[in-house]
Parts: C-alpha cells; sequence; structure tokens
C-alpha cells in the first residue's frame, strides 16, 4: 500500500513566466459574464425532471404533524454521520427528511456508468473499523459507497424514522413555540427544537443554460440522474448497448464526465463531448485490497491513515514520512519533501515552503501535459485536452481509459470555449462554431451547485430566523457564524460543511467531527434544561475576526484561475468552495474544539432555560 518512488518524474526545465501567461490566456478565453447564472436551476424550468426518482417508487404517506427533538435536513455522509452521534451521545428523538429514497447523498443520486470514488477509500469510506467493513479497492465503486451508507444507518438504527422522498419547502423559527417549522411537499408540519443542516455540496445537479435546450426533442438526462433505460445497462453491470446507433453528445468534462465518457465511447454509434476546459487526469492504479495487508492493521488504524493524508496532501510532511496514499493528491506535496530530504531538510519560512509548492504545482502539470501527448494520437485533439492551469484550480482526475476513448473513430472532441460555448440547441442537436450536429442524447455532465449562492445550492426557498430574517440575506456578504456551526439570530440551527471551520482532507472525516461536536452541544443543552443555544453576537464576531486574521490569502490564486466551481465561475465576488477554512490547520482547530468542550462552559452560546 506504500509510495514505492519518493519523487513522480517531472520535467527537468520549465518556463514559469511563459505558462502564467499561458494560463491566463486560457482563463480569459473561457470567462464570461453571467457567472452562475450560465446554468439552469433545476427547480425551475426542469423541476419535474429532477425532483422525481428514477431508482426508486414514491410510495404514499399522510402527512405528519409532530414535535422533535432534531430535525436532520439531509442523509449522505453529512447526515449519517450527525444521526451517529447524536444517537452515541444519547439523543434517539431525531429523524433525517431527504429528498432521495435511501441514504447515500450523492451515492444515492449518482449511479452513471464508471462512477467510483477519486479518493483513497480506506480514508474516504467512514466508520470502516466501528462496522467492521474494508473497502475492496483504493477506488470503490458507487455502489459499493451507497451500501456502506445503508450499513451504518443500519447499524445505528436510523431507517426506522427517516423520511425519505420528501422536499423542504420552507425552515422557519417559531419563537412562540420555540421551535423550527419544517414544511415540506408531503404536507408535512414538523415542529423541531433543533436543525441540523446536512446538504453536501453536491446535493443539488445544474444544467447548462444552452439557448434553447428546451425545444431539443431527443433524449436529454444529467449524470446524476442517469436514464438505464434508454443507454442500457445498470450500475452494476454498464454495457450501455442501447447506445449502439445512437448518436450522444456529453457537455462538460469534469469528474463524473471523465469516469462515464470510456464507457460513452466504447457503445455509442457516434460520442461528442463538448468541452469547455479540461480536467487533468493523471494514471489510476486501483488494486484490490490486500487481504494480508488487511490482517496487518491495527486498532486505530483508520484514523491514523485520515490524519496522514491530511498531512501530506493540504498541511506539511514531517521528515522521514512515507507516503501511503501515492495518488494526484499527494503528489505535490510528495515531490517537495524528496526535494528537502535531498537537501537535509533546511529550516523555510511558511512563504519559502509555499515557494517550493508553486514550482511542483507547475512540474506536475506539466507532467499531466506531456501524458496527453503520450496516449492521444491526433495532435490537434491531444492540444484541446491539456490542461492549462494550477493544480486544484479544477477537481483533479484520475483515470486509465480516458484519453485512449479520443483515440476511437467514432468519437469527437468539440472545443466550446469560446464567445458563448454552445450556440444553441435545435429540435435535432446542437450548433457549435456555426455547425449543427444532429444527436439522439444530450447527457448534461454540468456539474452541482458547489460555489452557487445558497438558495440555490441547498433549494430551501424559505429559511427564516428569529424575527423573519432570511438567512440568505444574513449571509450575503459572506459567513457569519461561531466556529462554524451555528450563526447568531438563527436559534438552535446547526451546519455542516465548508464555512468557518477546519479543513481535512478527508470530507467525511471533516463531516463526522462536524457532527460529533453538533451532538455535543445538543446533548449539553438538553442536560441543562435549555430551550434556546445560540451564539452571541460578540463572541460570532470574534471568531469571524479570528478566521479572517488566519486565513492563507487565496485570493489571487483563486482569481487566477480558470474558471469552474471551484471559484464561483470566476465572477468577481469570489466564494471559494471550502468557504473559510481555519489557517492554522486541522490539527489546530481540532484542539480548540477540543479545549472548548472539556472547558465545559459553552463558552459563546447563550442559553434559554424551558418555560
Amino acid at each position: 500500500m506504500n509510495c514505492e518512488a519518493t519523487r513522480t518524474p517531472s520535467p527537468d526545465e520549465i518556463d514559469i513566466a511563459e505558462l502564467k501567461e499561458k494560463y491566463r490566456r486560457e482563463r480569459n478565453k473561457r470567462l464570461r459574464s453571467e457567472g452562475q447564472k450560465q446554468y439552469l436551476r433545476t427547480q425551475d424550468d426542469f423541476a419535474a425532471s429532477y425532483e422525481v426518482d428514477p431508482h426508486m417508487p414514491v410510495v404514499s404517506r399522510a402527512p405528519i404533524a409532530e414535535h422533535l427533538d432534531v430535525a436532520i435536513l439531509g442523509a449522505g455522509f453529512s447526515g449519517i454521520l450527525a444521526g451517529v452521534h447524536l444517537r452515541n451521545a444519547g439523543v434517539d428523538d431525531f429523524r433525517h427528511i431527504e429528498h432521495a429514497g435511501d441514504f447515500g447523498g450523492v451515492w444515492y443520486w449518482n449511479r452513471y456508468p464508471g462512477i467510483q470514488c477519486d479518493n483513497d477509500a480506506y480514508c474516504y469510506m467512514p466508520m470502516l473499523e466501528e462496522t467492521g467493513y474494508m473497502p475492496s479497492k483504493k477506488f470503490c465503486d458507487g455502489y459499493e459507497i451507497q451500501a456502506h451508507c445503508q450499513r451504518i444507518a443500519n447499524r445505528y438504527g436510523l431507517y426506522p424514522r427517516a423520511l425519505f422522498h420528501t422536499l423542504i419547502t420552507s425552515l422557519r423559527w417559531d419563537e412562540t413555540l420555540r421551535r423550527w417549522r419544517i414544511a415540506t411537499n408531503r404536507g408535512d408540519d414538523i415542529r423541531a427544537r433543533f436543525v441540523l443542516m446536512c446538504g453536501g455540496p453536491l446535493n443539488r445537479p445544474k444544467l447548462p443554460g444552452v439557448p434553447g435546450i428546451e425545444a431539443f426533442k431527443g433524449t436529454l438526462f444529467h449524470t446524476a440522474r442517469w436514464e438505464f433505460d434508454y443507454t442500457g445497462g445498470s450500475w452494476r453491470n454498464p454495457v450501455l448497448d442501447k447506445l449502439s446507433d445512437k448518436r450522444v453528445a456529453i457537455i462538460g468534462t469534469g469528474a463524473s464526465a471523465v469516469q462515464a465518457i470510456p464507457y460513452l465511447g466504447k457503445y455509442s454509434k457516434q460520442l461528442y463531448v463538448l468541452q469547455r476546459t479540461p480536467s487533468s487526469v493523471d494514471k489510476r492504479p486501483n488494486p484490490q485490497t490486500d487481504p494480508e495487508w488487511a490482517k496487518s492493521l491495527r486498532p486505530g488504524w483508520q484514523k491514523q491513515r485520515q490524519a496522514h493524508f491530511n498531512r501530506i496532501a493540504v498541511e506539511r510532511f514531517g521528515r522521514g514520512e512515507t507516503d501511503q496514499i501515492c495518488d494526484i493528491w499527494t503528489e505535490v506535496n510528495r515531490n517537495v519533501a524528496a526535494k528537502l530530504e535531498a537537501q537535509g531538510w533546511p529550516e523555510l519560512s511558511i512563504q519559502e515552503y509555499f515557494a517550493m509548492r508553486e514550482v511542483e504545482d507547475f512540474l506536475v502539470m506539466e507532467r499531466m501535459r506531456r501524458r496527453v501527448d503520450d496516449i492521444v494520437s491526433d495532435k490537434s485533439t491531444a492540444e484541446l485536452l491539456k490542461p492549462w492551469y494550477r493544480y486544484l484550480c479544477k477537481r483533479p482526475c484520475s483515470n486509465d481509459e480516458y484519453y485512449e476513448t479520443y483515440n476511437l473513430a467514432n468519437v469527437k472532441l468539440l472545443d466550446v470555449s469560446k464567445s458563448q460555448g454552445v450556440e444553441r440547441m435545435t429540435e435535432h442537436g446542437f450548433v457549435a462554431d456555426g455547425v449543427e450536429y444532429e444527436i439522439d442524447c444530450l447527457i448534461c455532465a454540468s456539474g452541482f451547485e458547489v460555489t452557487s449562492d445558497l438558495d440555490r445550492r441547498w433549494g430551501i426557498e424559505i429559511i427564516e430566523g428569529r424575527n423573519g430574517k432570511s438567512l440568505y440575506e444574513h449571509w450575503a456578504d459572506g459567513y457569519l457564524t461561531l466556529h462554524g456551526a451555528m450563526t447568531c439570530g438563527f436559534p438552535n440551527q446547526f451546519f455542516t460543511g465548508y464555512l468557518q471551520g477546519g479543513f481535512n482532507a478527508t470530507t467525511t472525516e471533516q463531516f463526522g467531527r462536524q457532527g460529533f461536536h453538533i451532538a455535543y452541544i445538543i446533548k449539553e443543552a438538553l442536560r441543562r434544561g435549555a430551550e434556546i443555544v445560540e451564539p452571541s453576537a460578540d463572541a460570532q464576531q470574534a471568531w469571524v475576526r479570528t478566521i479572517r486574521q488566519t486565513a492563507v490569502d487565496l485570493t489571487q490564486f483563486q482569481r487566477d484561475c480558470t474558471p469552474g466551481y471551484f471559484n464561483n465561475e470566476g465572477s468577481q465576488k469570489i466564494r471559494w468552495y471550502l468557504g473559510e477554512s481555519y489557517g492554522l490547520g486541522w490539527d489546530a482547530f481540532e484542539r480548540l474544539m477540543h479545549e472548548w468542550r472539556e472547558n465545559g462552559t459553552l463558552d459563546g452560546l447563550m442559553l434559554v432555560a424551558n418555560q
């Protein structure tokens, strides 16, 4: 499981000044004044298609009117882990409310061919030791991950009270009841003392706002709502045999498309790939789990591996530390560490260290571009596939069949980076560079509402706290929280995700620790007879000041990046997809939260006793 190479081979000489200018030109070519408005919201013109569950029939039920202690909004990993920690804290009066038909979140909805996790599964899939489960390989298939979501939910008894196929339409604080009133599309009136916001960053798909898209008379779907009835095959057996006489176009070349395109190229009569910005796509060694290695593991191994991954992917390698993950996420730091080892580990300032990382960033991306030349036969196609931007401007991908797909005679790559991209849709296809291409099916790999405004991302029309104040207005100019978990004016409401807390390279570990912290506060509030818990304005202001004083300034990096969801489509209103992270790092943040809990005073929170 260890990485044999100490340093990934990369070009010896590059001209960084020349590359920066090339990156700038490529970025500017893709800038669009509409920002997020270039995408359609699936709850508007296409609501019917995206609110319907293609995987499981909706079962009718009577509306629910009830009081309960905790409502968990969302049933992906964030919501699941919140439920686990509430259960472990002795808080049992809760239920999940979820749009999908089962637990899993993004792993429930996304069933496109080739779907796998992009991160080391031994880190990403949480609670492996607690459930006694070992992933089958380094990058697990989607159905294995969703089964693990179900495994955890079953182990901790989360199913009996979960409300599936239920969309929240409004969330209002009722000062008279001192509870949150939750209205749903099923006619429910749920009055919850506490509300946990557990909608993940990949929970709402978006569609490309191509003019005339509603006029297209062929089949159209998003990768997050894959139609196997049309393509043939299934989630577990992606043999897309019904596409043998079909002309297919896929718009977008991000992580989902990189995984699906090899299958579309293999089975379609004709495949058009409509690309605005290419992804960087590395090789993907994906060995089966070695049973002898699994037997050798000692208790606590997963937390140790997650901590190791966070150090080598996000923070700083320790001297003498060997990369156990060995993939694209750790390459930059791994290569920096190899250079430091050769130099005898000199003392470096943080500025000097980041300067070394920047050089290695350019080297790694040049290696990626040369990989394209090594694989893709047609040189003009190869040029279009090369990523001209900094590492982490766009989500890094890995796949052993993606570039090879462009060597197939039935696959054509179309560059739509200029002007307005795809000019328009027609009844029979699409127009690009003045040419109409007739197609039978358009597949949208256009991503999710990751850095969109919160109303688009969460899909809840109304969220109102005390005195009817909108949360969307409250955070219009930036997040205002205490520890990233609560905000003043919205009592008994808790948040998970990328707001103003610590950042961990393993998403599920970060969300799990957030759930643990929230469960502690709720347990203490109930134990102390508090009906309301809320941050004070002073405590919130102090925390926001701390966040911004410790922040690593990424503004210029974000502005230099090619437009995408990582930087809010390159708009002037930069919104980083990771929120505002605590600048001193994950371990420092976790120590701070541990000390805060150990202090026992719930410092910064106002508690109001039961009436």
